[in-house]
């Protein structure tokens, strides 16, 4: 053999009618043929292997930041569980008391009631900020957390209700 491929026959015969034609191409015409092949070719080795290379390099930095947030976040919540777990329980009375008294700072805003293990506060027209303070009052002093929450926003404020469920350790 001497290191040509054998081809099958209607291969062979494609190909001697494709050199065929290029011989009949004058000079100029396969000089562009060839820089339109090249620029093809330039054109799919981009799109395959260095477009998407350079996409995930630009990206990555924003990437990572929003990971880095995402990590921060969960490392604040993991530090938060780990002080409410260490924490003493609070009794039932002593929370009843905690959310009547975090309630009271909401005005006519907001009204509390208590069932068993659960407390309902039914708000109306309150600030999301004053909403968010008692919600963070409750969570520490009376050890509660929030089981259903069906809030609606208006001009006025937000409008609905928080129910809070009781720890384990009530």
């Amino acid at each position: 053999m001497n290191g040509r491929m054998i081809l099958p026959a209607p291969l062979a015969s494609l190909r001697a009618q494709t050199r065929e034609r290029w011989r009949a191409f004058a000079p100029r015409e396969r000089a562009a043929m060839r820089l339109a092949f090249l620029l093809v070719g330039v054109f799919v080795v981009w799109s395959i292997a260095v477009q998407p290379a350079w996409r995930t390099l630009r990206e990555a930095p924003a990437q990572l930041d929003q990971l880095d947030m995402q990590l921060q976040q969960m490392q604040r919540l993991a530090a938060e569980a780990r002080t409410l777990r260490g924490a003493v329980p609070v009794s039932t009375a002593q929370a009843a008391a905690a959310l009547k008294s975090a309630t009271e700072r909401l005005g006519d805003q907001g009204r509390i009631t208590f069932q068993g293990d659960r407390a309902t506060l039914i708000v109306n027209g309150a600030q999301g900020e004053t909403l968010r303070a008692w919600l963070a009052e409750a969570r520490s002093a009376a050890h509660v957390r929030p089981i259903d929450v069906q809030l609606t926003r208006s001009a006025q404020g937000y409008s609905g209700s928080v129910i809070v469920s009781f720890g384990a350790g009530s």
